[in-house]
């Protein structure tokens, strides 16, 4: 599989941690994981894209969608340590204006920049 995914509980957010590729095959895959993240362990979430190298529209989909859920819920969703091919996708589509992005993955839980 071209996606891994790992996530943390933490008292205030969770964490998914994304590594790999996201596009129109692996998009799925998270998306099923930040339902059960925001549904089993809290509305706050905090995806850590430090490991992702690729993400393709149908990431940026997901990222939206991940939004309208936890903020649906409440909560609101964070996006930590991005690599610089994914951050300049999050610029110039200007979700970066909409869902926070944090240097690293402690700064996002704790909502300092």
């Amino acid at each position: 599989m071209k996606l891994r995914l790992a996530r943390r509980a933490f008292p205030d957010a969770v964490v998914v941690a994304v590594e790999g590729e996201l596009d129109l095959f692996t998009a799925p895959f998270l998306r099923d994981e930040i339902r059960e993240a925001i549904k089993q362990d809290s509305n706050r979430l905090v995806l850590d894209l430090g490991g992702l190298s690729f993400m393709d529209s149908s990431g940026l989909s997901v990222l939206i969608e991940a939004w309208r859920l936890a903020t649906g819920e409440g909560g609101g969703v964070s996006l930590a340590a991005p690599q610089a091919p994914v951050a300049r996708i999050l610029r110039t589509t200007g979700l970066d204006r909409r869902i926070k992005v944090y240097s690293d993955v402690d700064s996002a839980i704790s909502g300092e920049i």
